[in-house]
C-alpha cells in the first residue's frame, strides 16, 4: 500500500477513535465528586509517532499542527492540543537519533514501531513523547503551576490510560514478524 495512503487511513482511524470513542470515556479512580478528576486517555499522538522515519521536520510540524487542530476543533480546546503536537512533532527526530544506534536515513522506507525498533526501544520512544506531550497539554489545561501534585497525578494518570490504549492499538493494527532492523 502506498505510504500516503497508508498514512491518511491512519489518521483517519486514530482521529476517529480519539473523538467517537475515548473523548467520551470519562475516567475517574475515586466515584465521590471531590475525588481524582475525569481525564480522557489521548492516542492520537501516536500519529505522529508513526510516520515513517524519513518525514522531514517541516513535515512534521505541518503534520502535528494538523493533527492538533483537528482534536481541537472536537474537543473545543483552542490551540491547546495543536501546542503539544507540534511540540512532540518538533522533538520527535532527536528522540529517535538518541535511541537508534544507526543513522535516521538509514532507515529508508521504514517507520518506528515494534516491528522496526524492538519493544523496549519503542515503547521508550513513545513513552517519552507521550508524557511530553501530556505535560505540556495539562500544563496549558490548567494555567498555573501552583498544585504541582496535582499536575503530576492528572499526567501521570492520562500517560498509563494512554499508553494502554497504544500498546492495544499497536498490537491490533501491526503485523507481526520476526525480523528487526
Amino acid at each position: 500500500m502506498n505510504v500516503y495512503i497508508k498514512n491518511i487511513l491512519r489518521f483517519c482511524i486514530i482521529i476517529l477513535l480519539q473523538v467517537l470513542i475515548l473523548n467520551k470515556i470519562n475516567l475517574r479512580w475515586w466515584n465521590e465528586p471531590s475525588g481524582f478528576p475525569v481525564f480522557i486517555p489521548y492516542v492520537y499522538p501516536l500519529f505522529i509517532l508513526l510516520l515513517p522515519f524519513e518525514t522531514p521536520v517541516w513535515g512534521l510540524l505541518i503534520l502535528g499542527f494538523i493533527l492538533g487542530i483537528t482534536v481541537d476543533t472536537f474537543m473545543n480546546t483552542a490551540g491547546m492540543h495543536a501546542c503539544a503536537a507540534i511540540l512532540i512533532a518538533y522533538l520527535r527526530t532527536n528522540v529517535l537519533s538518541a535511541l537508534l544506534p544507526r543513522n535516521l536515513s538509514e532507515y529508508d522506507g521504514l517507520q518506528p514501531s515494534i516491528k522496526t525498533m524492538g519493544w523496549m526501544p519503542f515503547l521508550v520512544y513513545s513513552a517519552f513523547l507521550i508524557v511530553l506531550h501530556h505535560f505540556v497539554f495539562f500544563t496549558i489545561e490548567l494555567w498555573n503551576l501552583s498544585n504541582f501534585g496535582f499536575l503530576l497525578l492528572k499526567v501521570t494518570a492520562s500517560f498509563l490510560t494512554s499508553m494502554l490504549f497504544i500498546i492495544v492499538y499497536l498490537l491490533l493494527f501491526t503485523r507481526q514478524s520476526s525480523s528487526r532492523v
